[in-house]
């Protein structure tokens, strides 16, 4: 079974998020000559938000990694998962979207007081 990175995503607008993420992953994977690397959940909607999740195949990012070398390990995060979560950030910067991410690991041990 493949692993997979998943990428809490919050954002005021669904429709126009998704399918910029949809967009910017699908360059991604067309770099690296993959398919199906990546698939986004439906959202749902609380306090204004819409909340989903960007489910990203872990060897699509490895060899996005490579494939940029120096450039991908200038990028802001402590490893491999933080470092494209500052990528995909970048990308999505300039898109008149207001978008947050976060690691879905991270939000889970955190909600139980773990750090």
């Amino acid at each position: 079974m493949e692993e997979r990175i998943n990428i809490n995503v919050s954002a005021t607008e669904y429709d126009k998020t998704s399918k910029e993420i949809k967009r910017v992953l699908g360059r991604m994977e067309e770099m690296v000559h993959g398919q199906e690397d990546f698939l986004i959940t439906d959202s749902e909607f609380a306090f204004g938000w819409h909340f989903f999740v960007a489910s990203v195949n872990r060897e699509m990012v490895i060899k996005l990694a490579d494939m940029m070398g120096d450039e991908f390990n200038k990028y802001k995060g402590k490893g491999l998962d933080k470092k494209f979560i500052s990528l995909l950030s970048e990308k999505m910067d300039g898109k008149d979207v207001k978008i947050k991410f976060a690691l879905k690991e991270e939000m889970e041990s955190s909600k139980f007081g773990i750090f």
